[in-house]
């Protein structure tokens, strides 16, 4: 426990932020399987090539350099990525993109894993996408587990739960958290010293317009997580999943802020948040990409209270 004092001083410490998310990042060769054919990874790749996803993402890589170079100048403190970072959960994807966000050469970092990471049964399990963000996955933990993580950002608790699963239907891009990683995120958050806790993981509280994501869309369990998060102390959410950027104050379906970082490389969409915490209070800064000067140019300021 952190004396009184103590805790004041840190509640008036000034922290900056950075949010992104699905990225998408494919690769030249794949490395297809057999049973790749005969799971979701098929139907993923179908949506990808012909249904215009590819065509969406045709300026990523660019856009996700000059994002890279971005928050170098931005005095950064740390960087919240939410998820998705590949197209259809390849290790080859997985290798390249971490190397276009340079997770090795950036010490401050925190990730997740989105539907895309885990796009398959096998790709859940196989535990590559921890194995290549691990540098951003260090942090806090319950008898070992690697989920859920918490880091300590200068006054504040960044807490990383995954919320996604391999699923096996072509249609099925839900996600849950689970009873054993919900038991440990109550464990968590009751052993953490005091700070504000901001919670991350890939799937929203609910879409742009306050109402929730369809099962098949959306994070099943919710409710259970809403309810611990809010026990535990938790003052703002944030996530990835929907491409288009939003902030909602007072969500009807949970007691705290949440925000969207929308895709940061999505034609169109490209933007990231930028949070600066100042004690209690939180200003958040949407970014977004300029294709005339090439360059990422502030859009929008919210202001709140945690």
């Amino acid at each position: 426990m952190v004396s009184v004092e103590n805790e004041r001083q840190a509640s008036c410490g000034t922290v900056r932020l950075a949010h992104l998310s699905d990225i998408h990042v494919s690769a030249p060769r794949l490395g297809w399987q057999r049973a790749d054919w005969f799971n979701k990874r098929l139907a993923a790749w179908f949506n990808f090539r012909c249904l215009g996803r590819r065509f969406r993402f045709r300026h990523g890589e660019e856009v996700l350099g000059i994002l890279v170079e971005d928050l170098r100048t931005r005095g950064i403190d740390h960087v919240i990525f939410s998820g998705d970072a590949t197209a259809l959960g390849f290790e080859e994807e997985l290798r390249r993109a971490v190397e276009e966000l340079r997770v090795g050469d950036v010490a401050g970092g925190l990730a997740v894993p989105g539907n895309h990471d885990y796009c398959t049964v096998p790709a859940a399990a196989s535990g590559i996408f921890e194995r290549y963000f691990a540098p951003w996955q260090r942090g806090e933990r319950i008898d070992g587990a690697i989920y859920p993580f918490a880091q300590k950002v200068g006054h504040a608790w960044l807490v990383a739960v995954n919320s996604c699963t391999g699923n096996r239907w072509a249609w099925d891009a839900g996600g849950s958290v689970g009873r054993e990683q919900l038991a440990r995120l109550e464990r968590l958050l009751a052993e953490l010293t005091p700070g504000p806790r901001i919670l991350v993981t890939h799937y929203p509280v609910c879409l742009a317009n306050g109402k929730p994501e369809r099962r098949t869309h959306g994070l099943r369990d919710l409710d259970d997580v809403v309810r611990i998060a809010a026990a535990g102390g938790v003052k703002l959410w944030l996530h990835g999943h929907r491409h288009g950027p939003y902030c909602i104050d007072k969500p009807t379906l949970a007691p705290f802020p949440v925000v969207c970082a929308g895709s940061a490389t999505q034609t169109g969409c490209w933007s990231y948040s930028e949070y600066t915490l100042d004690g209690n209070a939180i200003a958040i800064l949407r970014r977004t990409f300029d294709p005339e000067s090439r360059s990422f140019q502030d859009v929008a300021e919210t202001r709140l209270m945690m």
